[in-house]
């Protein structure tokens, strides 16, 4: 196994105790998807270069604001990022559709609409090199049988391997084929979370403070290392699942509560700057919130329960 033992039996866990949550209410539920579908619009959007910031996100969907100063590109990649999530819960409660290049290529339309007609959901026709990394994606002319490939990978190794695994792996030979002119990287995101919600689990979102680790990690990947973006996606996981039941656990039964690695710090044993080296390392219950990790007290003493045995 890639994942951390530790890591795979946190994720087990909180699954399981979301899965006890369910049914979600209709009101509870449209709650948590504005949220995180803004979230994961500016994010997605933002590791790509959109100046749009996160309130500025939220505006342009929700009431079809414009900004003066920032470009016509970047409000349609927010509204467009929208629609391809909307197609993309639809295609989860549908529980019975196959996963095909059609697939592929219509979110990829979504995600270009209105942008440029041209390229939208048609692989790309000309060679292209990836700014600050040393892979060079296939030639254009083998992006079909790659893209081939890739859909008999998928078929083939998504019920024998763990999902984060999985998901994290589908992302890296996804980006690594390169398959469109353009916006390659949102529609991988949403590709993975194809994989990551058929199982269960809540959107996930890679944060663009964690910008520069995501691009190392796929770096890494493209030399075959891949735990280093399995740990990623794995913690990006957590981080939503953390939010989820947060949110839907009722007050008076809610046994963590989720505070700054600096407030922490305080009723343990351990610094501030120790506890975040844990958390990055996944030793202990942990997400990340913009540059900060959140954990719990709770956490800190299971860790302190482990090292004793």
């Amino acid at each position: 196994m890639i994942l951390d033992p530790v890591l795979h039996d946190l994720l087990v866990q909180k699954l399981k105790k979301l899965n006890q949550l369910r049914p979600i209410s209709s009101t509870m539920m449209k709650k948590l998807r504005e949220r995180f579908e803004i979230e994961m619009t500016y994010n997605s959007n933002a590791i790509e270069g959109n100046t749009l910031t996160l309130k500025e996100t939220y505006w342009v969907i929700q009431e079809g604001m414009t900004f003066k100063g920032k470009p016509l590109k970047d409000h349609l990649e927010a509204k467009n990022h929208k629609e391809a999530l909307n197609y993309l819960y639809d295609l989860i409660q549908e529980k019975n559709h196959t996963f095909s290049e059609h697939l592929i290529k219509t979110l990829h339309t979504l995600i270009l609409e209105k942008i440029d007609q041209n390229i939208a959901g048609q692989y790309r026709q000309i060679e292209v090199m990836i700014s600050g990394a040393s892979h060079r994606p296939p030639s254009a002319l083998d992006v079909p049988l790659k893209m081939h490939d890739l859909i008999e990978w998928t078929r083939d190794q998504q019920e024998k391997m763990n999902i984060i695994e999985f998901s994290a792996i589908f992302h890296h030979k996804f980006v690594h084929t390169h398959p469109f002119e353009d916006g390659n990287g949102r529609t991988g995101r949403l590709l993975m979370n194809v994989f990551l919600m058929r199982h269960g689990l809540p959107l996930v979102i890679i944060q663009k403070n964690d910008r520069e680790k995501y691009y190392r990690t796929l770096h890494a990947a493209d030399k075959g290392d891949y735990k280093p973006l399995v740990k990623l996606v794995a913690q990006a996981t957590l981080r939503s699942l953390n939010i989820y039941l947060d949110v839907l656990t009722p007050t008076a039964k809610k046994t963590e509560w989720f505070k700054s690695v600096s407030e922490i710090a305080l009723e343990t044993p351990y610094s501030a700057a120790y506890l975040g080296k844990l958390a990055k390392l996944g030793k202990i219950d942990a997400h990340k919130e913009g540059r900060n990790w959140l954990t719990t007290k709770q956490a800190i003493e299971n860790y302190i329960k482990s090292r004793k045995k």
